[in-house]
Parts: C-alpha cells; sequence; structure tokens
C-alpha cells in the first residue's frame, strides 16, 4: 500500500478510544479517520469515511461487533476489520471471523504488534496470533463436520505460510509455485478442515494440534 492507512475506532468507551487514537496519531504511516461507539454507528461511519482498517471492539452496548461485521460484509465495505477486545476467551471470536472480520488481537497487545496486525490486515492479510488461536478451541464450531483426511505436507507448509499472514503472491514465491496452485491447495485444506476462508482455516489448525 502507498499513503497512510486510514483507520476507524470502534469501542464504547471513551478512554480506550483516546488511547487508540493517540497511540496512531503518534506514529507514522497511519490516519484516524473517525470513531464509533457502537457497531450501529460503525456501519454508518464506515460507509461515511471508507477507512481501510476498522478496529472494532465485540462487547458493545446499543451494538455488537458482530452484527456491525456481518452488515459490512453485507454491504461489501471496501475496510478490513480488526477485533480488538479484552477478552481472549470471548465467544463472539469465531463468529465475528466467519462474519468476515479479518483478524482478532487482544487490547493487551504491545504497540508493535497492533501496528503490524493493523499493516497486515490493510493488506487483507489474516491477523490471528498463535497466543489467541489456542485459546479459540472451546469456540472453534465447524458449520460441518470435519474431514479426518490429514493434510499434504505440502499443503501443512501453505497453511504454516497462512498463519504467519504471508500473501498469496508471497507463499507462491516462496515455495516455488504458481499463484494458483497456492489457490488451490487452500481450497483442498479448506474442505479438509471443514472451513471457508484462512482466519478459520489458521483457528482450527491450532484448536487441532496441526499448528502450534
Amino acid at each position: 500500500m502507498t499513503g497512510d492507512i486510514s483507520l476507524l475506532i470502534v469501542d464504547d468507551h471513551p478512554v480506550v478510544r483516546d488511547g487508540l487514537r493517540g497511540m496512531f496519531a503518534s506514529a507514522p504511516g497511519f490516519t484516524v479517520l473517525g470513531e464509533a461507539s457502537d457497531g450501529v454507528e460503525a456501519v454508518e461511519r464506515a460507509a461515511a469515511l471508507d477507512p481501510d482498517v476498522i478496529l472494532m471492539d465485540l462487547r458493545m452496548p446499543g451494538g455488537g461487533g458482530v452484527d456491525a461485521i456481518r452488515e459490512l460484509t453485507r454491504r461489501a465495505a471496501r475496510a478490513k476489520v480488526l477485533v480488538l477486545t479484552t477478552y481472549d476467551t470471548d465467544s463472539d471470536t469465531l463468529p465475528a471471523i466467519e462474519a468476515g472480520a479479518t483478524g482478532y488481537l487482544l487490547k493487551d497487545a504491545p504497540r508493535d504488534e497492533l501496528f503490524t496486525a493493523v499493516r497486515a490486515a490493510a493488506e487483507g492479510r489474516t491477523v490471528l496470533s498463535p497466543a489467541v488461536a489456542s485459546r479459540l478451541v472451546s469456540a472453534v464450531r465447524s458449520p460441518r463436520a470435519p474431514a479426518n483426511e490429514p493434510l499434504s505436507a505440502r499443503e501443512r507448509e501453505v497453511l504454516t505460510l497462512v498463519a504467519r499472514g504471508t500473501s498469496n503472491r508471497e507463499i507462491a514465491r516462496e515455495l516455488f509455485i504458481s499463484e494458483a496452485t497456492v489457490k488451490t491447495h487452500l481450497t483442498h485444506l479448506y474442505a479438509k478442515l471443514g472451513v471457508n476462508d484462512r482466519a478459520a482455516a489458521v483457528a482450527t489448525a491450532y484448536q487441532r494440534g496441526i499448528l502450534g
């Protein structure tokens, strides 16, 4: 990406919003376009401001994050949604990712980790740290029965790179294969894991002990 990454901060606590705004305002490469205090306002502000990334809290009076993410996805919003919550056992985490969130971080994440996550999200890369994924075991619920067919060695390689936030183009370069082949491997491993996207694949792989 060229230019600053534009942000919309969504949280029901003014102190949290102020802290995040100050953090990103003091760092080069970011511009905070606005704030919202609940999910309903977040959808409205996203439509008006068209940010690159939305930092989304999950549990907010007046409109939760999952419903907002679902609505943003329905509207085909350009913004990538990065969930930022206090609760590492939040049962909304997987529904949020399934609704269309690019990833999930805790609010106590170090500054540099948060900055890196926002940059990755802006590029459309999955943001789901191993520490968080390992806590999602109880929340991982595949909509269909998972297949027992094991992943191939190449599919494991692709999945490991996905877990690191590597793009399809970068995976192709690292493994010396075409992007089309990378997409084929992703399609096959999604089917084997019983998931529909990169974030859910990573979470499920940690839950089953395939990664980590």
